[in-house]
């Protein structure tokens, strides 16, 4: 059953960031950087820390009270988190160091047992680095090619490119569910379909989605979809993996090693263990798993649709106020967005801006953010990203483009 949700209120939820009442250069800080890692609150670092204070030891290894206390909580914050993404089964919840271990993983893992030499992957120009990388590296070695969707000028992907590329029958299509460089929400349900249609195998890159939406996975449908934790309020050096089971099954370990075998011996071989610990090698990032879920509950506390609603209210916001500034151009007008708005100053490199913006106490992003080859299919050096959270306010959105509007002038 679901529990009711408290009234938002804002005022409550940024008390819970601590790192929010620091001062930058004698100035509040106004975070913008969110897209790149975000704030933590303290119901995020308590869990950690009183994991780390009072429950630590190896999981899944011992008899004393310590080690079944830490596999009791790393094992219910896998639960949890399950329940966040509506996986069906926990054993399709794997924890890897991150979104970027989490696909190259299913690159190393799935590709090099499926893919052969003329197969297809497709991708998007929209990709992270993080998305198209494994893909590479992977048909270099299988003799693969992998193939981009074009990206229109409004920051969507070019349908007709993607029906082209999805009539060449690929054995993977890869793609963000939102754009971190352009915040573009893509229509992950219709496009999985499209590809299963062709019977390929789907990965998504949630990475920029579940700090901002819902996600249900078995609704989307994707085959694969991965996460990084710091991303979505909770800690670094820990990622979601989630497979459908019958994948899982079928591919065979990534990395060897402790935890991941079920029995080892010269004469006979190694045979491994069930899922998910055969894709869990080593000793894991026990207090990051427990962060993670506490994070997710977090969100789920506050209400996925009000953080939402809260987060499209301050991008709206500021994308009426920076369209006032003298030699703007926004970058992407997608009819669907979250979390984040691009920009360049006309004549003005986007470091330039984001030195003169944290002057002023403000944190943005600036340069290619992982996503080269979306810049120069644009034609463009890069942008000046400022991307939101539930922690930021009405007025820090006026804050930064005030700061904004200075650094035009100053710059001019």
């Amino acid at each position: 059953m679901n529990m009711p949700h408290p009234p938002f209120d804002l005022e409550a939820l940024r008390a819970q960031f601590p790192i929010l009442s620091r001062q930058v250069h004698g100035k509040p800080l106004i975070y913008l950087d969110s897209a790149a890692s975000a704030q933590k609150p303290e119901p995020v670092i308590s869990a950690q820390a009183d994991y780390l204070r009072t429950h630590h030891a190896n999981v899944h290894r011992g008899v004393h009270a310590l080690s079944q206390e830490a596999t009791d909580a790393f094992e219910a914050a896998r639960q949890r988190i399950r329940r966040h993404l509506n996986a069906a089964h926990a054993e399709e919840i794997l924890f890897t160091s991150g979104a970027t271990a989490s696909i190259n993983l299913v690159a190393a893992a799935w590709g090099r047992t499926q893919l052969r030499a003329g197969d297809v992957v497709v991708v998007t120009r929209m990709d992270h680095h993080a998305n198209i990388v494994p893909w590479q590296m992977v048909a270099e070695q299988t003799g693969a090619r992998v193939v981009p969707v074009a990206v229109l000028e409004d920051g969507t992907v070019d349908e007709a490119d993607l029906q082209r590329c999805l009539a060449l029958q690929p054995k993977m299509v890869a793609f963000p569910h939102v754009s971190n460089v352009l915040g573009t929400v893509n229509p992950v349900a219709c496009w999985v379909q499209a590809a299963h249609d062709v019977g390929a195998v789907v990965l998504v890159d949630g990475c920029q989605a579940v700090p901002h939406l819902p996600v249900d996975v078995q609704a989307l449908g994707a085959d694969f979809y991965a996460f990084s934790a710091h991303k979505a309020y909770g800690p670094t050096g820990f990622g979601v993996l989630y497979g459908k089971r019958a994948l899982l099954e079928a591919m065979p370990p990534f990395l060897g090693g402790g935890e991941m075998i079920a029995h080892v011996d010269f004469e006979e071989g190694t045979t491994f263990a069930e899922l998910p610990f055969k894709f869990e090698a080593g000793t894991p990032h026990i207090s990051g798993a427990i962060a993670c879920a506490a994070a997710l509950d977090w969100m789920s506390s506050w209400g996925m649709e009000a953080l939402a609603a809260h987060e499209h209210q301050l991008v709206e916001r500021a994308l009426a106020g920076l369209s006032a500034v003298a030699g703007i151009r926004l970058v992407g007008t997608p009819p669907e967005r979250v979390g984040v708005v691009s920009f360049l100053l006309e004549g003005v490199h986007p470091y330039d801006v984001g030195v003169l913006l944290d002057a002023q106490g403000v944190a943005v992003r600036t340069g290619l953010h992982c996503a080269e080859p979306l810049m120069k299919h644009l034609g463009l050096p890069g942008t000046v990203r400022a991307s939101f959270a539930a922690y930021n306010s009405p007025e820090e959105v006026d804050a930064f483009v005030a700061a904004v509007q200075r650094a035009a002038r100053m710059l001019r």
